[in-house]
């Protein structure tokens, strides 16, 4: 399992104390995860949700990034064809011929940029493919 998480506080709905939330992104058995869990230190207020798919919630990938900062997917050697290329990041995001393009494109000249979770996701599809690619900071 591969799992990124930060802990934050705010504040509450209900009372107005302070919350703190667990915020987390991982992929487990093959899927996209994240999920919230949190509580308030001066009520009973509690949540937990957890959900997955191809895309994770804008305002968890931020929490992360701020946190941790992105991370990068390089190709680590040549690449003969970017057949396989395309056809790993349409099976991971399902996307279209013309938008794996673009993102093979990127990957190639840049790295593509993410929360460390969806980049290994990424690698891991592309591997799976006999694509050599790496994972790094990318601060």
């Amino acid at each position: 399992m591969i799992t990124q998480g930060v802990r934050v506080t705010g504040r509450c709905s209900s009372c107005g104390g302070t919350t703190t939330c667990d915020v987390g992104q991982f992929f487990d058995h093959g899927m996209l995860c994240w999920g919230t869990e949190g509580r308030c230190a001066d009520c009973p207020n509690t949540w937990c949700e957890k959900d997955s798919g191809l895309v994770t919630p804008e305002n968890i990938r931020e929490v992360l990034l701020q946190a941790h900062g992105p991370a990068r997917l390089r190709l680590s050697g040549d690449v003969p064809s970017l057949v396989p290329v395309l056809q790993a990041l349409r099976d991971a995001h399902e996307l279209s011929l013309g938008e794996a393009r673009a993102r093979a494109t990127e990957l190639a000249e840049t790295g593509l940029i993410g929360t460390l979770v969806e980049m290994e996701v990424l690698a891991v599809h592309l591997r799976n493919r006999a694509i050599a690619v790496s994972v790094e900071s990318a601060a």
